[in-house]
């Protein structure tokens, strides 16, 4: 069996069924309803997990529409049922389940409060970050400042479409064996109908609102003919990007992207759209999905989370939403989170750097594994892989890692980037993103002729890499491309950063401090 939840017709029926959204503002906002005057319920609903309470409790929801219970409150039952052990039937356990012991099986596990660290307890199926210890069975008593974080396994055989690429099925090749999660949070008294829902790793619960939104610093960059519908990037944002791993081994398949070069394009994406020219009621839902985005982003590094680092395609597209959020809320410890967490890692930034490339270009490409943003140190992985900066040597030089990171540049990240790039340059937010080499690198990438340099890789390595889908001067979507022509070729702003010198004594510390 194989479904597709983003295509043309799931979207069309998720865009019918969404409600025409309330754009506040400080002249247009509404107070906390009553308590008396939230539903009482004995249980509430969303995407397809039922949470079910000891007994009837006050039930509100924030702008995004997901919801919050008056607390204290118990959660008694949770559908669909988890799982633990021989309720697991024989059949839908994989190679993974069957390396557990039996009482360390899990599905359609839940956490409440989940850690901003690459543990989790959802399902047994999760490689590398699966914790038994954090196993927790109902009920579940929740307290104001409490996030429940439910989730719903993917059966055995089960293929799922991912955002804009990926097929996953359970225990297959990196495939995570979550299909959806939601998020629900206890509270301590009604909150404004635009108030966003804390991020579900922020303990002190801070609370944004819509009508705090500086939607005038937003751009208004003319749209061009392959404008893709927005309503498909509300839908990728709509339900919580609730991953604190990495690789995407636990990523719920129908709430987010898969994979680091998708992860940063749905990213960028977003962004760009809402830096477009679109009427601002077309925009709402997005801008307001896509702030939740970066408040569970932000929340986990603010909560002690490492980040995600440059790891070949993976570790792309977390800033950014982080960055935009921070901004258009008015929060200067988001809007610079590198400056406020500076050993954070974001794999944009430690995957680019100022230096002499053998190009000539004077940005780099720093490897498949890039330079660490806690240390400065250029990242090997292993020496014998080489897999840190490499762009200063010629081709001639390279051996397996360096290959493998040229291809990594080419394939899996720099062709991700660009609409990320593209927003901030709109948005003028080179001072907060504080990294100029990676947006010094995006314009390298799509302004630099790399013909004769494909050329000179191919005889010196013998690895052809003149392919339509990784040569330099273009993204993946069509979209991108034309604006980058319409908006960052217009004249504006200077297009020649990677041409000129910089100080280079990052690189050249990362490459005397290999690790």
């Amino acid at each position: 069996m194989e479904a597709d939840p983003y295509d043309e017709k799931a979207v069309a029926e998720f865009a019918a069924s969404v409600r025409a959204p309330v754009i506040y503002s400080r002249g247009h906002t509404r107070g906390a309803p009553r308590l008396q005057d939230l539903p009482l319920k004995e249980s509430v609903t969303e995407y397809g997990i039922t949470w079910h309470f000891e007994k009837p409790a006050r039930v509100g929801q924030f702008v995004n529409g997901d919801y919050y219970v008056i607390g204290p409150a118990t959660v008694a039952m949770i559908d669909p049922k988890p799982l633990y052990g021989n309720e697991i039937p024989a059949g839908e356990l994989d190679h993974i389940d069957l390396e557990r012991p039996v009482g360390q099986r899990v599905r359609h596990g839940f956490m409440l409060n989940p850690p901003a660290r690459m543990k989790v307890a959802y399902d047994s199926g999760i490689r590398n970050w699966w914790a038994p210890s954090l196993i927790q069975k109902l009920p579940a008593a929740m307290m104001p400042g409490d996030s429940l974080v439910s989730t719903i396994s993917m059966s055995k055989g089960f293929r799922l479409h991912a955002q804009l690429r990926n097929v996953i099925e359970r225990g297959v090749d990196d495939s995570s064996p979550i299909r959806t999660a939601a998020v629900l949070t206890c509270v301590e008294a009604p909150l404004p109908p635009d108030a966003f829902r804390p991020a579900f790793c922020d303990r002190s619960a801070r609370i944004y609102l819509s009508r705090e939104l500086k939607r005038d610093l937003l751009p208004s960059a003319a749209i061009t003919k392959s404008l893709p519908k927005i309503a498909r990037y509300v839908r990728f944002t709509q339900r919580p990007w609730v991953a604190t791993c990495f690789f995407g081994f636990e990523e719920p398949v129908e709430n987010m992207p898969q994979y680091g070069l998708e992860y940063g394009r749905v990213s960028g994406l977003c962004a760009l759209l809402l830096c477009s020219d679109l009427p601002r009621e077309q925009k709402e839902l997005l801008l307001v999905n896509y702030v939740q985005v970066g408040i569970d982003l932000g929340g986990m590094i603010r909560a002690g989370h490492p980040g995600w680092t440059a790891w070949g395609g993976h570790g792309s597209g977390r800033k950014l939403p982080i960055v935009f959020a921070g901004i258009v809320l008015g929060d200067d410890e988001l809007a610079n989170i590198n400056r406020s967490f500076p050993k954070a890692s974001f794999g944009e930034d430690e995957q680019t750097a100022y230096g002499d490339c053998w190009t000539g270009a004077k940005v780099v490409f720093t490897g498949h594994s890039g330079i660490d943003a806690a240390t400065g140190h250029g990242r090997n992985r292993a020496r014998s892989e080489a897999w840190g900066p490499y762009e200063h040597t010629r081709p001639s030089e390279w051996e397996g890692g360096q290959n493998t990171s040229e291809a990594y540049r080419r394939c899996c990240t720099s062709v991700g980037w660009v609409a990320q790039g593209l927003a901030l340059r709109l948005m003028h937010a080179e001072k907060a993103w504080h990294h100029d080499a990676f947006l010094d690198y995006v314009d390298r990438w799509m302004e630099e002729d790399d013909s004769e340099f494909l050329k000179t890789i191919k005889a010196a390595t013998g690895k052809d890499l003149d392919h339509d889908y990784s040569r330099q001067r273009q993204s993946w979507e069509p979209f991108v491309n034309e604006m980058w022509v319409k908006h960052r070729t217009d004249g504006s702003a200077p297009l020649d950063g990677w041409k000129q010198a910089h100080d280079e004594a990052y690189y050249k510390a990362a490459l005397a401090n290999p690790e």
